[in-house]
């Protein structure tokens, strides 16, 4: 009995120790979790490099300390007034605003209900005392902005300034000695280059994607003098004013839009250009405000078949649509149909090239330009002016009648392609949508419409509106 008992003690004995390692072994495992779980695993970094890829960790930690979280709250006017009647105008000047909401019809004359405003928005630390820049449209109408750092500080942000063209805006928070972000230089991104962005996407902050550089210089409808950097790196709402970086750690852009059928990604994200971004933000700081310049034309894009018809072996550069009157360009003697080939000794590849160089330029400043008349190409010299509010359009597009009623897009013909084409009127169709009635009819791509609905089309903007008149 007594053998038989020290038998079993040992058993036990025995299956404690076991037990007692089995433990010890789970807790040096947990240990080393824990050690290796905030945000950088060095096992990861050996395996990316072993498989020959990146490994973003010691970015994201280098970096994380200066990508803030934004929060704004505001109050935006309805546009009438809870007796259906008209509301006051927004630029109606205070005293006036305040006579007519104090008066007994009040009601009538407009006292406009506001309607609050909340959002939230990513932003980047650009100096340690404090200056934070974010996307305009991130603090747009807002009376309140709290910037939250990633140790969970919050500072309440004044707005230095606001840039609605290049969706660029400045702040600045009451601290210092803040870790700020290394600005890179965009202008030496290539498509296929890593990228990565952190940013509070849906307000989860501290998120970060990556993807690669898909394409340089796209043209966004509402981007005018912004040559986006499209990614695929995953981008949704929230992300907007964070920053996009390269391999480096350096800042190559601004989180700024995406393109979705959804709301959310789809694999097309857009990104300012950093050297655009502080071009704004060393105005914004200095002044408050962006001076652009400006040239006084309207644009339109080059396709092959326009090419050719001016001789060009391929589409480059941009066609001159309109000279605006008393504008740098026709003091300089740019005429409509002229091909500006290359500004300031800078080629042209597609017109989107041009509004961003001459927002960039000084006022003031003499530039070269080279354009294409006649066959032949010339030099001018243009003395770029500021732009202004009421001087603003700079590209041709479609009209959105003719896209969707007629489903084509069309240029104005220039004298040498009335003389090529032996006719006094009419308007080059540069794309037909496979889909619409002008495919159906038998249009194609460098046909030229002479008339619609039995009268004569001297111009695209008259054939937008012979469109817009016809039934339905």
């Amino acid at each position: 009995m007594s053998s038989q008992l020290m038998s079993l003690r040992a058993t036990l004995t025995r299956g404690r120790r076991a037990q007692y390692l089995i433990w010890a072994l789970l807790a040096a495992v947990a240990l080393s979790i824990a050690m290796s779980a905030p945000g950088y695993s060095r096992q990861g970094e050996v395996q990316a490099q072993q498989q020959g890829l990146p490994h973003f960790g010691q970015l994201i930690k280098a970096n994380r300390d200066a990508v803030v979280n934004i929060r704004v709250a505001g109050s935006l006017s309805t546009t009438s007034n809870r007796q259906g009647g008209q509301g006051l105008p927004d630029n109606m000047p205070e005293e006036l605003r305040k006579f007519f909401e104090n008066t007994p019809f009040g009601e009538r004359f407009g006292q406009i209900p506001r309607q609050p405003m909340a959002g939230q928005g990513s932003g980047f630390i650009i100096s340690s005392d404090g200056y934070i820049l974010t996307n305009a449209h991130v603090v747009d109408h807002a009376d309140e902005i709290i910037v939250r750092l990633n140790d969970r500080s919050e500072y309440q942000a004044t707005l230095v300034g606001a840039d609605e063209r290049s969706d660029i805006a400045l702040l600045k928070i009451d601290a210092s000695g803040l870790k700020a972000v290394k600005i890179g230089d965009s202008d030496v991104v290539g498509v296929g280059d890593w990228v990565i962005a952190i940013g509070s996407p849906f307000g989860f902050e501290q998120s970060a994607s990556q993807g690669i550089v898909s394409a340089l210089g796209r043209s966004l409808p509402d981007g005018t003098y912004v040559p986006f950097i499209q990614t695929d790196a995953a981008v949704n709402p929230g992300n907007s004013g964070g920053p996009l970086f390269d391999l480096d750690g350096n800042v190559i852009g601004v989180n700024s839009q995406i393109y979705s059928r959804s709301g959310g990604f789809m694999g097309l994200s857009f990104a300012i250009p950093i050297n655009v971004a502080m071009h704004v933000v060393e105005q914004l700081k200095e002044q408050g405000y962006v001076n652009r310049g400006w040239l006084g034309v309207l644009i339109q894009d080059m396709n092959q078949e326009l090419a050719q018809s001016f001789g060009l072996d391929k589409p480059r550069g941009a066609l001159v649509a309109q000279v605006i009157a008393d504008s740098p360009a026709a003091a300089a003697g740019i005429e409509v149909g002229d091909i500006i080939l290359s500004y300031n000794g800078k080629p042209l590849k597609r017109s989107s090239d041009l509004p961003p160089m001459v927002g960039e330029t000084a006022v003031g400043e003499r530039v070269p330009v080279a354009i294409l008349r006649d066959s032949k190409e010339q030099d001018l010299t243009v003395q770029i002016a500021s732009l202004q509010d009421d001087n603003e359009p700079t590209r041709l597009a479609a009209a959105d009648a003719q896209e969707q009623k007629l489903g084509v897009a069309v240029a104005d013909l220039a004298p040498e392609q009335r003389e090529r084409l032996a006719v006094d009127h009419g308007v080059l169709i540069q794309d037909v949508d496979p889909a619409s009635p002008a495919a159906a009819a038998g249009l194609r791509s460098g046909d030229v419409i002479l008339s619609f609905n039995r009268k004569a089309v001297n111009s695209a903007r008259q054939l937008a509106d012979l469109v817009k008149q016809a039934p339905t």
